[in-house]
């Protein structure tokens, strides 16, 4: 079996929490045919090629609840790497977990298909129902956890390259002196 093979690849997502001083908001699940019928995350989606977690946030809170971001106000949480315990490579997850407090625009349902509701909720007292995943996230963030957020190589624009100006890291940023990866 060559190495190729023996690979797996991670599927990447990204959950948005958006809080304020009515709790986190969730959505309900439904026709998803993955966790229906469970409170959720407000927004969340696959991270799609060549876009980083906290891009594939902004988006996602965009499409499914209306509401608009800049990229400081999001707040990295966590990272989990999650399975069902299978070999089943559709199984194998990396999820990016970020909160958020500032906004502009009002959540609204934008896939009725997928979201029979959207609720506020204080994080101590969360729905019974929901995916077990998300509650661990949650707990961390009433605990207060952060995390820092880096990524390499995303920017279209002027992609780093070797032999090319080494990038510094920042906070929740890759940056260069004198203008490369922002």
């Amino acid at each position: 079996m060559s190495a190729a093979s023996t690979r797996f690849a991670l599927i990447p997502a990204a959950y948005i929490y958006l809080l304020s001083a009515r709790g986190v908001l969730l959505q309900l699940r439904q026709g998803t045919g993955y966790m229906d019928g469970r409170w959720a995350a407000g927004a969340a989606g696959h991270v799609e090629p060549g876009e980083t977690a906290e891009a594939a946030a902004i988006r996602e809170l965009r499409e499914e609840l209306g509401v608009e971001v800049e990229p400081g106000a999001l707040l990295p949480v966590a990272v989990m790497q999650r399975t069902d315990g299978t070999a089943d490579p559709i199984e194998q997850r990396v999820d990016w977990f970020f909160t958020c407090r500032s906004w502009r625009g009002d959540p609204a349902i934008l896939e009725p298909e997928k979201c029979a509701g959207l609720e506020w909720f204080g994080l101590d007292r969360l729905p019974e129902r929901m995916p077990p995943h998300e509650r661990i996230a949650l707990d961390a963030v009433r605990r207060g956890a952060s995390a820092t957020l880096l990524s390499f190589g995303f920017d279209d624009a002027q992609p780093w390259t070797p032999g090319s100006q080494i990038p510094t890291i920042s906070p929740n940023r890759f940056d260069t002196m004198g203008g490369g990866l922002s």
